[in-house]
């Protein structure tokens, strides 16, 4: 398990959100799945709310503005300036949906999408760091980028973050994780692998990843692919009841 209190470094995946229907139906299924400690909605924060694990924060769960739009997962990425990386990645292919902009004094917020189309969020910290817990259950674990031209997403994401690449020994050819200089892997960058549309995946940890995708099941969501042992912890691909995709995740064995 991994706790933190400070800011997390530029170029870290740092925070994950939900948009859905109705938060509190939403939160209520994350609890049964995931063990989630959601607060009650506040509209004070148009209805958002974090969930959290042992009270760390885990993830936001928030409405939809678009009421006909997608249930999504948005990936954010830590930076100590937004602004200058949202023109950073306007340089380098990107567009910028939500310009910069504070969220009160939890921080700075902007919404891009990268050359390929994938949406994904930056967060530069105010009194909020982004995720208290990760590589643990009920925390962000990993994630992958869906794109359907990797190398042009990998091209993009060096350029606005430094990030490097490598292959994965098991993984698609076009499969790659991403790097911080000289840090560990963060995640990966590869092909769409059967999805519809360019996105971020997140990987959210798990005790048991059968027991997930029952809990999901009878939770009101489903099960998208079924739990199977992979070198790197036993999955499963799951959706919550407004179809909002992610991956719950048994740890083979947990970062200290």
């Amino acid at each position: 398990m991994t706790l933190r209190t400070e800011p997390w470094p530029a170029g870290t995946p740092c925070w994950i959100d939900v948009a859905v229907s109705d938060v509190r139906a939403s939160s209520d299924f994350y609890a049964a799945v995931l063990g989630w400690d959601v607060a009650e909605p506040d509209e004070q924060h148009g209805g958002y709310v974090i969930a959290s694990v042992d009270g760390a924060a885990a993830a936001g769960i928030g409405p939809k503005q678009d009421p006909d739009a997608p249930s999504a997962w948005t990936l954010h990425l830590a930076t100590d300036d937004a602004d200058a990386t949202a023109a950073a990645a306007v340089e380098h292919g990107g567009v910028v949906l939500l310009p910069p902009g504070d969220v009160g004094p939890l921080g700075r917020l902007a919404v891009l999408a990268d050359p390929t189309g994938a949406t994904v969020g930056l967060w530069q910290a105010g009194t909020h760091i982004g995720c208290g817990v990760v590589n643990a259950p009920g925390g962000l674990a990993w994630e992958d980028l869906r794109s359907p031209a990797p190398d042009i997403a990998r091209a993009f994401y060096a350029g606005v973050f430094g990030y490097s690449t490598e292959g994965v020994d098991m993984a698609p050819e076009d499969y790659t994780t991403f790097a911080l200089p000289a840090g560990d892997p963060l995640g990966g960058i590869g092909g769409l692998m059967g999805a519809d549309a360019p996105h971020w995946l997140v990987y959210l940890g798990v005790e048991d990843a059968d027991a997930a995708a029952a809990a999901a099941e009878a939770s009101g969501g489903r099960v998208v692919s079924a739990p199977v042992d992979t070198p790197f912890g036993r999955m499963a691909v799951l959706a919550d009841p407004d179809g909002a995709v992610f991956t719950a995740m048994t740890l083979a064995d947990p970062p200290a």
